[in-house]
């Protein structure tokens, strides 16, 4: 814990970098792509969701794979230039981007479900976990063929092994949170993977043959 005069003095810049983090991660590249390709607003097909999986579901695999790695790279980018005053202020600003990407302003607070966002940031803090975490998902994602359980399994693993094997304790706490914050916006998912009702990467769900019909439906 700083005392209370750095703390005092350090502050301004936590609250800085908190709301730098949000408003870089609240920019929705997934709406701004599909509507830049005339594909209109990407929250009225397949499942309302502003993240990769639902732009996939338009068919175009290379505005997909553009607001997979827009949505990676603000949390990155929140880190990095956050880093340059120290590494309170990155991991605070890389908290705030992945607020801003779940609970963006300039969509009433309604966004993506943070999973590429959430691989940005640990790209940023510590690129060792990074490679771990995206081994896990595809991993996941090649055994059972579900986006949603990738995701799940992949941001568990992650705070135990940052602060059990890495001892990345101030890391750890945050993705700890982070983890807590992207299981509460997979809560449908969950849901239809208990029930055997989720759509496997790869098949045409219901969701992607009728508009906005399954809201949080597996994006990222």
């Amino acid at each position: 814990m700083p005392d209370p005069i750095s703390w005092e003095l350090a502050w301004p810049f936590y609250l800085g970098a908190l709301l730098f983090g949000y408003l870089l991660g609240s920019v929705p590249f997934g709406l701004l792509f599909t509507k830049a390709a005339g594909l209109g607003d990407i929250r009225k097909i397949g499942s309302g969701n502003i993240g990769t999986t639902n732009v996939l579901r338009t068919g175009n695999k290379k505005l997909a794979a553009a607001t997979l790695l827009g949505d990676g790279l603000k949390g990155t980018a929140a880190v990095l230039i956050a880093a340059r005053f120290g590494p309170d202020t990155a991991v605070i600003a890389g908290f705030g981007a992945f607020l801003g990407h779940l609970f963006p302003v300039w969509l009433k607070f309604k966004g993506g479900k943070g999973v590429a966002t959430y691989l940005g940031i640990l790209l940023g803090l510590y690129w060792p976990m990074f490679l771990i975490a995206a081994l896990t998902w595809i991993g996941v994602a090649v055994a059972f063929r579900y986006s949603s359980l990738s995701a799940l399994i992949m941001s568990a693993v992650t705070p135990v092994m940052l602060y059990l094997v890495f001892s990345q304790f101030q890391a750890a706490e945050v993705f700890l949170a982070m983890t807590v914050l992207l299981w509460a916006k997979h809560h449908e998912n969950i849901g239809r993977l208990l029930k055997g009702q989720e759509s496997k990467i790869g098949s045409k769900s219901k969701a992607a043959e009728t508009p906005a019909a399954e809201p949080g439906s597996g994006g990222a």
